[in-house]
């Protein structure tokens, strides 16, 4: 018994550490306030757990352990992983951003570690409890981040819609879960499985299960669930934006994902035409409503609806057999993500004083960034890059998943499938290229937004290359991504 428990904590040390971790960060702050300190020790116990997690995945230490509440298997290690980079990327860009912030910075760092356990408890629960308990250690950390520069009204509007909207939706999945708990008198994915395979789910189940997915559709959102999502991206400071765009997506997809397969819920005939109608709406409003769009945060917002679109047809199409897909796609758009908010963050602050005003520091209009190419010819590269890959053009990475997507879609014999995400990606080529054709201009005579000129040697600035190296070999050379994401299969 006793050997079980300590390796079900083995299991679990990656969580541990970064639980830990804020901790030691909120302690460190109570002493004495340090926006190095808090940053380092936060970049710090991320890196310990992805190292853990390292050893995990090489046998090293113990995977594959389960228990009531979680279990750790390929999946939840190559999701871990992600969410862990994303969140390093993110801490990174967040202490370049915030350095000139006049307000307190530490507690950024603490809210990010408390987000980012609650994402690796996500791709890790197997049980309604744990569903709910992560789920909201990620959504209530984000309040605060997504509000953290206050001062700017947009920031504030961002965090109050997210927390009205976001809590609504956590309603709604709780009540979802009482009629499914009434129903079966289980609360396990398995369990929840079992009870539908001998008949045993009833009209409350099937209540709880709608809205149990109107409340996973609003976190991804997911059309027609999207409304909050334009608003709340323009409004988050950049790197905050960066990991809603990233480590949050994942999470949920990874924890979607799970819910859907483990219960068997996917399996049922209705169900499947509901989310059939939910990717069609998805890719094609997403993309549609991306075309209008000035703002490159809204853009971004946008095409993230029609991303999450993409990711849920190899669900559709080939069932469990496609998590391999949804992973690699995830964790390759969580990248672009991060690349593409990573250059707007470069070249936004919190706040910028313009005469004896204070106005908003983002860079978040496309017409900011007319001629960057002249000026800033690497950071103009990055950002190409990065649409590139989003657009799915050969030799990034963004192709490959987006060809993956389609070839399990015809596996699967869903070819209409495979004419809409073609469709959608006809359709977001043309607002990525209108973004690209303005960092080619000729440059405007005032500047509004400039990154530095040191940019490519501060930690943002190298993690941001890097980030883009990864895009580009995953492109040329695909096989390294494959054998990857062939790590991520679910315990039977």
């Amino acid at each position: 018994m006793m050997s079980y428990f300590i390796e079900s904590l083995l299991s679990l040390a990656p969580m541990v550490i970064v639980g830990l971790t804020s901790l030691v960060v909120m302690l460190v702050i109570a002493m004495k306030r340090s926006h190095f300190w808090s940053a380092t020790l936060s970049v710090i116990g991320l890196n310990g757990a992805l190292i853990v997690l390292i050893l995990q995945a090489a046998s090293i230490l113990p995977m594959g352990v389960s228990n009531h509440l979680f279990v750790v298997d390929g999946f939840a290690v190559f999701n871990i992983a992600v969410i862990l980079i994303a969140s390093l990327a993110c801490c990174t860009l967040s202490y370049g951003y915030f350095e000139s912030l006049k307000d307190n910075k530490d507690e950024l760092y603490l809210l990010m570690l408390i987000a980012t356990l609650g994402a690796m408890l996500m791709a890790s629960a197997a049980h309604l409890a744990s569903f709910f308990m992560a789920l909201e250690l990620l959504s209530i950390p984000m309040y605060g981040m997504l509000a953290y520069t206050f001062l700017r009204a947009r920031s504030l509007e961002s965090g109050l819609k997210y927390l009205v909207l976001s809590a609504t939706a956590s309603a709604t999945l709780l009540m979802g879960m009482a009629f499914i708990f009434a129903d079966t008198g289980v609360l396990s994915f398995d369990q929840i499985g079992v009870s539908l395979a001998y008949g045993q789910i009833g009209l409350w189940s099937v209540v709880g299960a709608i809205m149990m997915f109107v409340a996973i559709a609003f976190k991804l959102s997911v059309a027609p669930f999207h409304s909050w999502v334009s608003d709340v991206y323009e409004g988050a400071p950049a790197p905050v934006a960066a990991f809603l765009a990233s480590v949050s997506k994942v999470a949920m997809m990874a924890l979607t994902i799970r819910f859907l397969t483990s219960s068997a819920i996917l399996y049922l005939e209705s169900f499947n035409v509901v989310l059939i109608f939910l990717i069609i709406a998805s890719i094609l409003l997403g993309n549609l409503l991306a075309v209008r769009q000035t703002n490159l945060k809204r853009l971004l917002a946008y095409s993230s609806i029609a991303h999450i679109g993409y990711a849920l047809v190899a669900l559709v199409s080939v069932g469990a057999d496609g998590v391999a897909v949804i992973s690699m796609y995830m964790a390759v758009y969580a990248l672009t993500s991060i690349g593409a908010f990573g250059v707007i963050t470069l070249m936004s602050s919190p706040y910028k004083e313009r005469g004896r005003t204070s106005i908003s520091g983002e860079a978040d209009e496309v017409r900011f960034y007319q001629g960057l190419f002249w000026r800033r010819p690497i950071l103009t590269a990055i950002l190409t890059i990065m649409l590139l890959s989003l657009a799915g053009i050969p030799l990034t990475a963004g192709f490959m998943t987006k060809f993956w997507v389609i070839f399990s879609s015809v596996q699967g014999m869903k070819f209409w499938a495979s004419l809409i995400v073609i469709v959608g990606s006809a359709i977001g080529l043309a607002y990525y290229l209108r973004v690209l054709t303005c960092l080619y201009q000729r440059p405007k005579a005032h500047l509004e937004y400039d990154a530095s000129h040191e940019w490519g040697i501060k930690a943002g600035g190298v993690m941001l290359l890097i980030v883009t190296a990864l895009v580009i070999v995953f492109g040329i050379l695909p096989n390294g991504l494959m054998t990857i994401s062939a790590f991520a299969t679910m315990l039977p």
